[in-house]
Parts: structure tokens; sequence; C-alpha cells
């Protein structure tokens, strides 16, 4: 029995931070319990990745001068775990007074630990992008808005707060588009403390078309709900791969950052190459 829940993480409760490197930190979190109550007890539907963002990372040259960065990181949706924000934090914050040899060294240890945490338990485990982006690249960092069509220009009555899949229709009857469609108004709420959780998301679908107005709404239905980034993404994905029947769907969001971290799940019913990480303004 996997020990590993969210309940036994770090999240919600006064914590020691380290500043020593501790790659004993890092705390997986199955994705198969979630999963399961989204309907997906096998193979998923869906490919994609989760794109982190690590804007507080820091470490001490072979001399004692800190050195920072931002780092980039993806992990694959097909990882048996994620990795709890939280222990993501204070693992990043135990670089904070470790000697390191250069950018290399630590890129290499994260992509490493990561790994080892996000394919625990695997039989064939692989290993996880990371990017390091040191000062000089910073000014090239772009802030971009996600493309398409915002659904949030509808005048909608939202009555509900908790997600209400049947809220979720298309138009059978009529010729099959392509879309992408936008809302900045997804929140949902940290599974273990209830803080709030703020995003944007894209849907890009072909298929019957979707009825807009009940898609907004069915976005909104999360504001309330208590679950992480990943598997509201997951959610969003199977409701409407489930009752909308598109015939190709990806679900992108991206989350605005808590404790330096945003986490930015894809999932994708086709392969695809994955979106540069690049963040909104209000991230």
């Amino acid at each position: 029995m996997n020990d590993n829940t969210p309940e036994k993480s770090q999240l919600g409760k006064a914590s020691a931070y380290v500043d020593q490197y501790d790659a004993s930190l890092l705390f997986p979190i199955p994705r198969a319990g979630k999963r399961a109550e989204i309907g997906v007890t096998t193979a998923p539907p869906f490919f994609g990745a989760d794109l982190w963002t690590a804007f507080e990372l820091s470490w001490l040259n072979q001399r004692g001068k800190p050195q920072v960065a931002l780092a980039h990181i993806t992990i694959p949706c097909e990882t048996p775990n994620i990795v709890e924000s939280k222990s993501f934090k204070l693992y990043l914050n135990s670089f904070n007074n470790t000697r390191f040899a250069d950018a290399s060294e630590v890129q290499a240890r994260i992509r490493a630990d990561v790994s080892e945490a996000v394919w625990r338990g695997a039989e064939h485990p692989a290993t996880v992008g990371v990017r390091l982006l040191l000062p000089e690249l910073f000014d090239q960092e772009p802030v971009h808005e996600l493309d398409g069509l915002s659904l949030d220009r509808l005048d909608v009555e939202c009555t509900h707060y908790q997600p209400a899949p049947q809220l979720l229709h298309a138009v059978h009857d009529e010729p099959a588009v392509t879309e992408v469609l936008t809302s900045n108004l997804l929140k949902s709420n940290c599974l273990v403390t209830g803080q709030p959780d703020w995003g944007s998301v894209q849907i890009r679908y072909t298929g019957a078309p979707i009825d807009q107005e009940g898609l907004l709404q069915y976005l909104v239905s999360f504001r309330n709900h208590n679950e992480f980034h990943e598997q509201c993404v997951e959610r969003i994905f199977m409701d409407l791969w489930t009752r909308c029947k598109p015939l190709k769907l990806t679900v992108y969001a991206r989350y605005t950052r808590r404790g330096g971290l945003d986490i930015n799940p894809l999932r994708t019913s086709h392969p695809q190459a994955l979106p540069g990480n690049v963040r909104t303004a209000r991230q």
C-alpha cells in the first residue's frame, strides 16, 4: 500500500526550511487514485506533460557567492507520480546554502532527483526535462496570453461552483469545426489546504461544435473544487472527451505561481509538440 497521500505531505504544516541540499524532501504522490475517480483505470486516452517553472532557485558557487536561475521542468504525464508542490519548494530551498561547481551540476542534480521521484515504482523509468536560465537570459523570457477566442466575453449566469459536467454538450447534427477557446476564469483550490489556485485555460478541439455558454459555466464550476492542478486538467479533459466526443482534444492550463512555482498541465488526445513554457501576465 502506498503511504504517499496528500494528507501525509508537508502541505498545511509548519515546515523547517532546510538550506542544505536534501533530495529526500521531494514527496511523490501517485496519479492512479485521482485518475480512477474520473474513469481512467487503464492506459489514459491522453498524452501530455506538466510544465513547471521555478522562479526561486539559488545556490552557492565554489567561492560561496550566491547564484540565481530560473528553471523549466517538464514532467511527462506518463509518470506514475506527481510531486507535491510544497515539497518541491522545500527541495529547491535546500540548494540555497549548498556549493555546486556550476549551473550544469545543479541542472543534473534536479533532473536526477525529480526523475527518481516521479518515476518511482515504474518498470521503465526515464528522465524529466530540466532547463536552467541564467540571469543574462532573463530579459528574453516572454509574457503572452493564451491564444484563442475568449469565452469570458459571454454574459452567462453561473450557479454551479463544484464540477458540473452536465453543463457540457456538443451539437452533433452540425458539421465538425476546429476551435481554440480560452478563459481566465478557472479557479480551483488546493486539495489539502483549500488555498485558491488561479488559472487560465485553453481548449483546442476538432469535432461537433461545443456549446460555448455551457463550457464557460462548466469551467466556472471548478471554483470551489479541491484538487491539484494536474488532476483538474485531467478531469476537464475527460469530461469533454466523454460528453462532447470530439475527434481531437487538447486542454492546457497555466496556473499562477505559489511558493515561487507555477504548474502548467497539458493533456491531448493525439501526439504533438509541447507548447513553449511562456507565462501569462498573471503568472
